[in-house]
């Protein structure tokens, strides 16, 4: 699949691309053009400038004049709302794609009987929406889309109206039938919208991030969540990230011993390593305003380039006073927020250069700090555990 598109009038203008088979993740914040772009796709939208081309098939192309209606696309929609016919039983809903293609009515309630049951589905066949719990009701609407065969399933959020007991289960059967089925001759490719991560790192191959209509992140789902650029995807990946120019590090790792695992040198526990013997990881330095973040330097990274510092809420230690001794990144912080987080307590706070930054703590740590909203603490964080890379 290929989607290059640009409209004016809701300020988009992206290019992205999917391979036969794979899965792509959209997440952005609210106004990103995550439903514009499926719109596109779908043929529900005509862009000012562009093309989506689907394997050998030209769908939409502005230059040639083509918009192939959304039946004619080979392209299924599955959203938030199932949208099944309520005076159809499951059966018939899903029977209705192939019967309206053209299919006779014993070969449309065979498909629809397959695919209800790969959905475990079927003993609802003979219900009516009406009859239908939130999860069922979308399962049902999955059988539906897929019933036509589509080279392309487009899920816009599929999972946001379930409740948080039923969200996993629907996981596992999109999973099962994205990545398993058996004897289609050509895989087929899935865009899934969506604000929640799990779904991304559960369900797909690659993740895209979309940021008043331009794409900021993209990359497979592993790499853009350990060292996201962006701060929406440190925000759902959750890290706090900070962004300047990178500079030589002034820190020195000295020699260097291995310890429980971990590489020590100056006082300091260092990143791990894979084996006895190798060699400290490189540090660098961003700078953010007047305060440089120290790092362990991750891919590339050029002193006077645009560079990132990101690290985990929690291997943030905090602090009433100012901490001395061996170096480490301190940030002088008010705390803004303070909420629990099933056993965990994350505390947010505003520092000068870095806003938003995030510590994760025990219940028995924050009785002990006396912590409270509005109160001024240090957040500490050694340079072994933050990575800097190019931003």
């Amino acid at each position: 699949m290929s989607v290059s598109a640009r409209i004016a009038g809701r300020h988009l203008d992206l290019r992205i691309e999917a391979g036969p088979g794979e899965v792509l993740a959209v997440l952005g914040p609210n106004g990103a053009g995550k439903s514009s772009l499926l719109q596109v796709i779908a043929g529900l939208l005509v862009p000012d400038d562009g093309h989506v081309r689907l394997g050998e098939r030209t769908l939409t192309d502005t230059a040639e004049g083509i918009a192939l209606p959304p039946h004619r696309r080979g392209v299924s929609l599955l959203a938030q709302d199932p949208l099944l016919f309520p005076h159809l039983s499951v059966r018939d809903n899903v029977a209705f794609g192939p019967r309206s293609r053209g299919a006779n009515t014993r070969t449309s309630r065979e498909i629809a009987e397959y695919w209800l049951s790969a959905v475990d589905a079927k003993e609802f066949a003979d219900r009516h929406p009406g009859g239908l719990s939130g999860g069922q009701s979308q399962r049902v609407a999955l059988a539906r889309a897929l019933a036509v065969d589509p080279d392309l399933l487009l899920l816009d959020e599929p999972m946001s109206a379930l409740d948080v007991d039923v969200a996993p289960a629907m996981r596992t059967l999109l999973r099962r039938v994205l990545r398993d089925e058996p004897g289609r001759a050509h895989p087929r490719c899935a865009v899934l919208v969506t604000h929640d991560i799990i779904d991304a790192i559960t369900l797909a191959d690659r993740l895209v991030v979309l940021e008043a209509g331009r794409i900021v992140e993209s990359g497979p789902v592993a790499e853009v969540m350990a060292h996201p650029r962006n701060p929406f995807a440190a925000r759902i990946a959750g890290l706090n990230l900070l962004r300047g120019t990178g500079v030589e590090s002034a820190l020195q790792t000295g020699p260097v011993a291995e310890r429980g695992g971990l590489l020590t040198g100056a006082g300091e526990p260092q990143a791990p390593r894979t084996h006895p013997g190798d060699p400290a990881p490189a540090l660098g330095t961003v700078l953010v305003d007047d305060l440089g973040v120290d790092g362990c330097v991750v891919g590339d990274f050029l002193p006077g380039a645009r560079a990132a510092a990101v690290f985990a809420p929690a291997a943030v230690s905090v602090f009433r006073s100012r901490p001395g001794g061996s170096p480490r990144n301190v940030f002088t912080v008010d705390i803004t927020e303070i909420t629990d987080r099933g056993g965990i307590v994350r505390v947010r706070g505003d520092a000068p250069q870095a806003p938003g930054l995030c510590a994760d703590l025990t219940p028995a740590a924050v009785a002990q700090l006396h912590l409270t909203t509005g109160i001024q603490v240090y957040f500490a964080v050694k340079a072994t555990e933050v990575r800097v890379y190019a931003c």
